[in-house]
């Protein structure tokens, strides 16, 4: 709700004694000049820009949008940001508290500002899906008729948790996880601004990349770690944070891992041999290590990925389904939760039986084509679809399978050097066994000979 007396006094009091808030609450950026990350939300002629007056003027209003993204990006910062910049008279509600009697109070309010005294009114609404579908449709009106500008924050997927109208009706701004130059560049800031720690201590390199992995691209993570390290420090009588006071501070072990050295290579190969040796609890090791190093989740899944087709194959079908749907998820939910995704789709890949025949088959139909193996395609299966393919011959007594009884038509596909060649070898591990079966009475069919 808009603020009353006493929380325009404590908001005066912060503002003249910044001190006694948290060092996150205090290193907002103040301009969207200050904001890290997120420049492609910022460029000129944005709705952000045109939310706090720049290029706003005229018949083409500023759009209600919704802010999707990570914890930690900036969704609430983007907010502060237009409170203090903007115009118009700024409105927050969190639906965690809120419900339909606040809304429609907000909205009665933006009415009769807009028409008492011409005062527009943007409403920021935090974790908007947490609002059920009828709280939703309360905010219709307002967004429709532009009583409000709304802008609304989520965690969560927009497209299943806001409702359809409300998306219809606001421009969806995605933003992007901070990479580790746009926290430093923010621990810096907070490190030697005098909102910040005023240069009261300092931190050096290794203590800086630690703070990095445990912030994993969450700004207020990175400010509030880095807050109680300073305080550690300061009590101790340090002019410096050092990497065991954080250690102590934070309760996490700065893990040996060098993502961009020989240990970031070394873990992703041994949990991928993990994998393959079927031992899940030594693939969970590694998988652990790599998550509390800070390595990027995406890079394990694509991992995963291509163990599911390289170690597990037709062995197990199911295994690329699973690995696929863990990046899909990882890639919407991120770290921490992403943690649990990873995991599942290790121990499902770990354990499933392995082959890798679909590796060795197209191994040896690469090494072919590249010696030169490779001829010229049979006339019946070339494309007879063009004007004058008849008259080459293309197409001509080809079999069309399907027009079978069995659905199989014995004659040539490969090329003539090529035409006994087998490639695929499928073990008789778990499904791939019926794979084995398929091979050699489809093979008998076609007239080949037994592999």
């Amino acid at each position: 709700m808009e603020p009353d007396l006493f929380t325009a006094a404590a908001e005066e009091r912060q503002e003249k004694d910044p001190t006694g808030s948290p060092l996150a609450v205090r290193m907002r950026p103040r301009t969207l000049d200050e904001v890290v990350g997120q420049q492609h939300l910022l460029k000129p002629g944005s709705p952000l820009r045109r939310l706090v007056g720049e290029g706003a003027s005229g018949p083409a209003g500023p759009s209600s949008v919704i802010l999707c993204g990570p914890p930690g990006t900036g969704k609430t910062t983007l907010a502060y940001v237009v409170s203090k910049a903007t115009n118009k008279r700024f409105v927050e509600l969190s639906a965690i508290t809120a419900g339909v009697k606040e809304v429609r109070a907000v909205i009665d309010g933006a009415r009769r500002a807009v028409g008492g005294y011409g005062k527009e009114t943007v409403l920021f609404l935090d974790e908007i899906h947490r609002f059920s579908k009828a709280q939703q449709d309360s905010l219709l009106p307002a967004v429709e008729n532009r009583w409000v500008t709304l802008i609304a924050a989520t965690t969560e997927n927009p497209y299943f948790s806001v409702i359809s109208p409300l998306l219809s009706r606001s421009l969806l701004l995605t933003l992007e996880p901070l990479t580790d130059d746009d926290v430093r560049g923010l621990l810096r800031r907070a490190l030697s601004d005098e909102r910040g720690l005023g240069d009261a201590v300092a931190l050096p390199e290794d203590t800086e990349e630690h703070l990095l992995r445990i912030a994993g691209g969450d700004a207020r993570r990175a400010l509030t770690a880095l807050e109680a390290a300073a305080g550690a420090a300061l009590d101790k009588g340090e002019t410096e944070i050092s990497l065991t006071t954080l250690e102590e501070t934070v309760d996490r072990a700065a893990v040996k891992y060098d993502r961009d050295g020989d240990q970031h290579y070394d873990v992703a190969s041994a949990l991928i041999k993990s994998i393959r040796g079927s031992d899940v609890d030594a693939a969970l090791h590694y998988l652990a290590r790599m998550i509390e190093a800070g390595e990027d989740p995406r890079f394990i899944a694509r991992r995963l990925m291509i163990s599911a087709s390289e170690d597990i194959g037709l062995a197990d079908p199911n295994a690329l389904q699973i690995a696929v749907a863990a990046a899909q998820a990882v890639a919407m939910i991120g770290f921490p939760e992403a943690a649990l995704t990873l995991s599942h789709a290790t121990i499902a890949l770990a354990l499933a039986p392995k082959s890798n025949a679909a590796t060795t088959a197209i191994g040896a139909a690469l090494e072919d084509v590249r010696k030169g193996h490779a001829g010229p395609v049979p006339a019946h299966l070339r494309d007879s679809h063009y004007k004058g393919a008849g008259k080459l011959g293309h197409g001509q007594g080809y079999v069309y399978p399907h027009d079978l009884p069995e659905g199989i038509a014995a004659q040539q596909y490969a090329p003539d050097e090529l035409k006994e060649r087998t490639y695929y070898t499928p073990t008789r591990h778990g499904a791939e066994a019926r794979y084995a079966d398929a091979v050699e009475w489809t093979r008998g069919h076609l007239g080949r000979k037994p592999s």
